[in-house]
């Protein structure tokens, strides 16, 4: 069976890690990916390294860990858009693409003849997304917009953390960059609506995307709190807000988290603790009345995972569904039997190093799984392939665009 995506042509010409994570899912699902990069600089994150990939000899090569985590699945052009037959090559590209992606500063590319009503009028079936920190309108328009500017700016970074008092107490960023992830989902999700109204319309359209607006939109349930409650919602570091005893515990062993949903998950963990007095005091009978009473919950539930050996204490809850589990490093992830089982290591060929490793899209299809078909490619490694194929150009138009540094 073909991939969901078959047949669709995406236009790259996104960089750093929201873009290219959106159309590094839309190569999993079988679309085929141009990935347009400046001529012997690339995307900026060839160069965020260490780590660096070692060839089969054991030495460091050119290529980053955090520029393979995005860019699999694509083909990679190099051209030079601050020139005008680079310009012309982008539009020649389009003309034949179904998706344009891209995460200039608002305004960059149409000052170069490559905005959306300029593509548009060649291509009229081509979808748009663009891609920034702060989106195409309003008093933040022009501002260049980062992950860790919006996570503070949109709120997440005062809700992670530990509370004001406690040891380590302060807003923190996430471990990773979810302000940008999330805004590749989003991204994913709206071309992929965007084709389909293609398909019963016939046109494209433009999606405008800002990293703010996505950060903002991942506050959910903290933010309808904030709604509802008319309270600002705080750090409360390892715990839940709208639930107890959830957050972690301390065992003789380390770590582990405790997920409390109801009222019979909490009777079951008090009789496996021993202490099923904790299930009939007043104080902790309802959820409500536990998140009110949390702190002095917590220090209950403590006193008993202590004396307990931590995988001993999980196998004794799991036994009883009380959800609960290790914390795990990343090493422990991938020696986890049921992320093995689930298949989310995967291993690609790559020209220098003979095999690189990655993580696997989560996507389980029953008919059209995801599909690895390339490893992340080398700056310009489908220039020449690419412009002949699709561009049109001969070998001798191709040479004269190299020799004048044009691609």
């Amino acid at each position: 069976m073909s991939a969901p995506l078959d047949g669709i042509r995406v236009l790259d010409l996104s960089r750093i890690l929201a873009g290219p994570w959106c159309t590094q899912l839309l190569a999993d699902l079988g679309a085929e990916v141009i990935k347009v990069e400046r001529p012997g600089v690339g995307d900026d994150t060839r160069q965020w390294g260490p780590p660096w990939l070692r060839d089969t000899a054991g030495n460091e090569t050119a290529e980053s860990g955090y520029y393979l985590s995005s860019n699999r699945g694509k083909q990679s052009v190099t051209v030079d858009i601050a020139q005008p037959e680079g310009r012309d090559i982008i539009r020649r590209l389009a003309a034949v693409s179904d998706v344009f992606i891209e995460n200039f500063k608002t305004g960059d590319l149409a000052r170069k003849g490559l905005g959306y009503d300029t593509l548009r009028a060649i291509n009229s079936r081509l979808i748009y997304c663009s891609i920034t920190g702060f989106g195409q309108t309003g008093p933040r328009a022009q501002q260049a917009g980062y992950d860790y500017l919006v996570q503070a700016m949109g709120g997440f970074m005062s809700i992670t953390g530990h509370p004001d008092g406690e040891p380590g107490a302060g807003p923190l960023r996430a471990g990773v960059a979810i302000g940008d992830l999330s805004t590749g989902l989003y991204a994913t999700i709206g071309i992929l609506a965007a084709l389909h109204h293609r398909s019963v319309s016939g046109e494209g359209q433009y999606i405008d995307l800002a990293l703010l607006d996505t950060v903002v939109s991942m506050m959910a349930n903290q933010g309808q709190n904030y709604f509802v409650g008319g309270q600002v919602p705080k750090r409360t570091g390892a715990e839940h807000p709208n639930l107890a005893p959830y957050r972690t515990f301390a065992t003789r062993e380390g770590h582990l988290v405790v997920a409390v949903g109801n009222d019979a998950q909490f009777r079951k963990l008090c009789t496996v603790l021993g202490r099923a007095d904790l299930a009939a005091d007043p104080r902790f009978l309802t959820n409500a009345l536990r998140v009110q009473n949390r702190r002095v919950l917590a220090a209950e539930i403590e006193t008993q995972t202590e004396s307990w050996g931590r995988d001993a204490l999980i196998e004794a809850l799991s036994a009883v569904d009380v959800p609960c589990g290790p914390i795990n490093d990343l090493a422990q992830v991938m020696a986890d039997p049921q992320v093995q089982h689930r298949g989310l290591k995967i291993t690609l060929p790559h020209p220098l190093s003979g095999t690189v490793a990655a993580i696997g899209n989560p996507l389980r299809f029953s008919a059209t799984p995801a599909e690895y078909k390339r490893a992340p490619p080398r700056l310009g490694e489908h220039t020449e392939e690419v412009l002949s194929r699709l561009g049109e150009l001969t070998p001798a138009e191709i040479a004269r665009l190299r020799e004048q540094k044009i691609i």
